[in-house]
């Protein structure tokens, strides 16, 4: 809604800017008639700027709040799986019974990745990065379901987000099992999807491997943290190679090379690192005072 305005004085000229309100966070003035009046805004790093419209995300990191499609991220934490997460952020509302059990078939079916796929793992280092081999393999789905990748037919883009959610978890495992040296695993559509991702991440044929409910529901609760965040360094990235129409397998790809940066998922990556570092359960509250204090680096 546009019920108030915005004045911009710029040498003798006095421009009427609307400005919009949302249904949460504040206020937005919008500047898209500013070029013709000759001038452009200039906000490096986009900090005072939305590029789009979205009713997908809402994030407010200083009060802690996170909303998918207007649920708190808590409930969605506490009472939907991963699966039912994707349905509502794809289609926009909470899945029926039926909706649901269509979804989670569909992607089941799409869970396993081209066999040629194996090849082009083994052009790879056992040491490569994981984000590396990642932003390869899935730049190069695109060469496997090249039939469909208009994305102005809505057919196709809903089963490249299928495929997409479908065979990254096959991919990452994928990764993580060449860089150890140990065969790939195949997955299993018996399995929930985050048991599916632990199963191929750490069973080996030798042995059978028992997955902890516990660890596969935070596993699952971890995804769903992670669904979306907003306008995002990666966000950002696949939505402006989108915007050329590249397909969207190469626009992951360019949102995994963003990820890949250590201002961005590179922080998780350090996460990890520190988590190694603290080792037992009796460092904790140091490395919590380490992190409360302003001098230590």
């Amino acid at each position: 809604m546009a019920d108030q305005k915005a004045i911009l004085k710029a040498g003798d000229k006095e421009i009427e800017l609307p400005i919009l309100s949302g249904t949460a966070g504040q206020d937005v003035i919008d500047i898209r008639a500013l070029g013709k009046h000759g001038y452009f805004t200039y906000d490096p790093g986009f900090l005072a700027t939305g590029s789009c419209e979205s009713s997908i995300t809402y994030i407010d990191g200083d009060k802690g709040v996170l909303l998918h499609r207007g649920f708190p991220i808590e409930e969605l934490a506490r009472d939907a799986s991963y699966l039912e997460v994707c349905h509502m952020l794809l289609h926009g509302d909470a899945p029926s019974l039926e909706e649901y059990e269509k979804f989670e078939n569909t992607i089941k079916r799409h869970t396993m990745v081209h066999e040629q796929i194996n090849m082009f793992f083994h052009g790879f280092r056992n040491d490569a990065h994981p984000m590396a081999m990642l932003n390869g393999t899935v730049g190069a789905m695109s060469s496997f379901y090249h039939s469909d990748l208009d994305v102005s037919n809505a057919d196709m883009r809903i089963r490249c987000a299928h495929r997409l959610i479908a065979k990254m978890p096959t991919l990452v495992a994928m990764c993580y099992k060449y860089n150890i040296g140990q065969p790939f695993v195949y997955p299993r559509n018996d399995l929930s999807y985050a048991a599916n991702f632990l199963n191929m991440m750490f069973s080996v044929p030798a042995e059978d491997y028992k997955i902890s409910p516990a660890v596969e529901r935070a596993m699952d609760r971890i995804f769903t943290l992670h669904a979306d965040h907003e306008q995002n360094a990666s966000t950002s990235t696949v939505r402006l190679a989108g915007s050329s129409g590249a397909n969207p397998y190469a626009c992951i790809a360019a949102g995994v090379a963003s990820l890949w940066g250590p201002a961005h998922g590179g922080a998780n990556e350090a996460c990890l690192q520190m988590l190694e570092e603290i080792g037992t359960v009796d460092r904790i509250p140091e490395f919590i005072a380490r992190a409360k204090d302003k001098n230590d680096p």
